[in-house]
């Protein structure tokens, strides 16, 4: 490697490592200030029904997003009469803890038993939970739009055999009662009915109802990557990640206006779900609504104290709250209407989510959102589980085991590459001299090139095509490790979290995680490289990219999670071994035909 090439290496690296902090200078993250509380322009739908029956999720045509209005209610600007105190209402199950608030009348927050908040170092844990909706401006299924659907906002809660019971009276007759039961698997399900009491007709304007906040899972989440809402529209899943949404940098760093606000849907919002790296509230309405709109949200920043002890804290926190719009309506004297809602406030399980899916026949299991290798993400995952479920072994091992098991599978396309790259190897005298001879004829010196490969019956591809048969694999690995909630937590030798980079410790001054696992992962990739040099017909640049390909990866995946880099290191090691056992076996290589300049005609003056 020359000078030059060095240099610009260790520029990239020193514009990786400040990439976050050039960033901050330039964009300050700003605290967004709450909106006006001003009434959306109301949607006219005829056929509002009464207990209108189950949604039908056969396909529906794509949705296109709407206009952009910044004229929606957000739940940051939800009032109430904070002079009265508000009550609290807590019920719980063998999963999670429930609160219910006057406030709303609705669910402020969920606490799962079997999950704590952060995952610590030497196999402990925090004493909190793991929370949705946390510290949210409103609960679950709070309605907004003023005085004609909140009205003081304080509801009276009354506790039910298997739940909860939300009712208020407004002053213009409208009667609100909201029913909340607990279920099983992370669900709970609502009914909410509006009655007209008065005897004269009432109309209600279009409706917000609040489906909840994605928030990040603890103090040391900035949920760039992770935090965000995804929506299913009966035929296509939709995910938006909410820190690139609502930011003010563009392409490159651009600036750019953040958008107020995130509109889609054209009445066929089946769910929507809130999610961070591991765990989602997903509200799924029986009749599905008109349309989804988010918002993003600022979170209470830690204290000033912890900010200065702890760098590693979030200093502006930031969440995404959404609701589903449904039309306005009228109600006759008397007449009532209800709405029918269930609610999944757990862990991104795949297992649990499928079935639920299967139960409602909505396809909640796209919620783990393991992209185009999706097939294999899956295949992978309960691989992965099964393995740890019946070996009875931990997950560093389950994933150790299932690597050997992979190449197990594909050593016969390895070995083979190994073969034809030694054999290219062998013909490279030749080839050279006949890119040397036809060096000003591209055309033809690629046509001899062809003939000459051909001949000795090597095929150009052989060395690569192995390679790009595993991609699919190494993806559906890469999506699945960043997704398995059946990581966090799960240690291996020195990882204290598979899910997690597997930093030592900090680097003084410069305050950079030291990463072991990605540095012996970049270090095997050297030897394997080393191992197996470019093919000589490789173009040039080709080659610098590939000598360099060990470095990027280094790069890309030093702060992803452990596990992923714990999956590639084993995999370069079977990777070296498979080399060296297959050079050893294979039979001496013919010898190489006599050089290709004494069988090509000689150029024609």
């Amino acid at each position: 490697m020359d000078r030059k090439s060095i240099f610009v290496v260790i520029l990239c690296i020193c514009l990786w490592l400040g990439l976050n902090q050039i960033a901050d200078k330039l964009y300050p993250p700003k605290t967004i200030p709450a909106a006006a509380v001003t009434n959306s322009v109301t949607v006219t739908k005829s056929g509002v029904i009464t207990n209108a029956p189950a949604v039908s999720n056969a396909a529906a045509p794509a949705a296109p997003v709407a206009p952009v209005s910044p004229i929606s209610p957000s739940a940051e600007s939800f009032i109430v009469d904070t002079n009265t105190a508000e009550q609290l209402l807590v019920v719980t199950n063998a999963e999670a803890r429930y609160t219910f608030t006057s406030y709303g009348g609705g669910l402020k927050t969920i606490e799962l038993f079997k999950y704590p908040e952060t995952v610590q170092r030497k196999n402990t844990s925090s004493a909190d939970l793991a929370t949705l909706n946390s510290h949210a401006p409103a609960p679950v299924l709070a309605i907004l739009d003023g005085a004609a659907m909140q009205g003081d906002g304080i509801f009276r809660l009354i506790r039910t055999a298997d739940g909860v019971r939300a009712e208020k009276q407004l002053t213009n007759g409208l009667s609100i009662i909201k029913e909340f039961t607990l279920g099983t698997n992370y669900l709970l399900s609502a009914t909410v009915q509006f009655q007209n009491e008065s005897t004269q007709s009432l109309s209600l304007p279009e409706q917000h109802w609040v489906a909840g906040t994605a928030t990040p899972m603890n103090i040391y989440d900035n949920g760039a990557r992770t935090v965000g809402f995804m929506w299913y529209d009966g035929d296509k899943t939709r995910d938006t990640i909410g820190s690139s949404y609502f930011s003010g940098r563009g392409f490159m760093c651009m600036t750019k206006t953040p958008p107020t606000e995130f509109q889609a849907g054209e009445s066929n919002v089946v769910w929507v779900a809130m999610n961070n790296q591991f765990f989602s509230l997903a509200l799924m309405p029986r009749d599905p609504a008109v349309k989804l709109v988010a918002h993003e949200i600022s979170l209470p920043s830690p204290p000033a104290e912890e900010l200065e002890n702890n760098s590693r804290l979030v200093r502006f926190p930031k969440g995404y709250e959404a609701t589903l719009v449904y039309p306005a309506l009228t109600l006759a004297p008397k007449q009532a209407v209800q709405r029918h809602f269930n609610l999944y406030a757990g862990p991104k399980e795949y297992k649990t989510l499928a079935r639920i899916g299967d139960r409602f026949n909505n396809k909640l299991d796209n919620v783990m959102h393991f992209g185009w290798a999706g097939f294999f993400s899956k295949i992978l995952l309960l691989g992965m589980n099964t393995i740890h479920s019946v070996l009875r072994v931990p997950y560093g091992w389950a994933i150790i085991l299932i690597t050997v098991f992979i190449k197990t599978i594909f050593w016969p396309l390895t070995a083979a590459s190994t073969r034809s790259m030694k054999r290219m190897q062998t013909l490279q005298p030749q080839m050279k001299a006949i890119a040397e001879k036809y060096k000003d004829d591209p055309v033809k010196k690629n046509q001899k090139t062809m003939e000459f490969m051909k001949a000795n019956k090597v095929n150009p591809l052989g060395g690569c095509l192995p390679m790009m048969l595993q991609m699919p694999v190494f993806f559906g690995f890469f999506y699945m490790i960043s997704k398995a909630i059946e990581l966090r937590g799960a240690s291996f030798l020195w990882v204290t979290d598979l899910s997690q980079p597997d930093t030592l410790f900090m680097i003084p001054g410069i305050h950079f995680p030291f990463n072991l696992l990605p540095l012996i992962m970049g270090g095997t990739m050297l030897w394997q490289a080393h191992l197996t040099p470019p093919s000589p017909s490789m173009d040039p640049m080709q080659q610098k990219i590939m000598r360099y390909m060990p470095l990027i990866f280094m790069i890309f995946l030093y702060n992803y999670s452990a596990g992923m880099a714990l999956y590639y290191t084993v995999n370069n090691l079977l990777t070296i071994v498979q080399t060296k056992i297959t050079r050893m076996n294979d039979e001496p290589a013919p010898a190489a035909a006599a050089p290709a300049l004494t069988k090509l005609p000689k150029k024609k003056k």
